[in-house]
C-alpha cells in the first residue's frame, strides 16, 4: 500500500495503490478525514495543488492531516 497526499486551500487529496493496483483519488476537506470508501478511478488531483509526501497507509495520510490542523491556528 502507498498513499501520496497533496492539498489546496482547504481541500486535501490522496491517490493509493493497494498490492500495486491503483485505488484512485480521493478528496476530502482538510478537517475532515480519509476513508478507504471515498476513492474514485474517476477523480485527479489538480495542477497546482502542494505536494505533501508519500504515506504507508490511510491512518498515516489522516495523522498528517490531524497533525497539520494544529499547525493553522499557531503563530509563526
Amino acid at each position: 500500500m502507498g498513499f501520496h497526499l497533496w492539498t489546496e486551500h482547504d481541500v486535501a487529496w490522496a491517490q493509493g495503490t493497494y498490492e500495486y493496483r491503483p485505488m484512485g483519488t480521493a478528496t476530502v476537506s482538510t478537517s475532515d478525514l480519509f476513508r478507504r470508501r471515498d476513492f474514485r478511478n474517476r477523480l485527479h488531483v489538480p495542477k497546482g495543488a502542494q505536494y505533501l509526501g508519500q504515506f504507508a497507509s490511510i491512518g498515516h495520510i489522516n495523522a498528517e492531516l490531524i497533525k497539520r490542523r494544529g499547525r493553522k491556528g499557531r503563530s509563526r
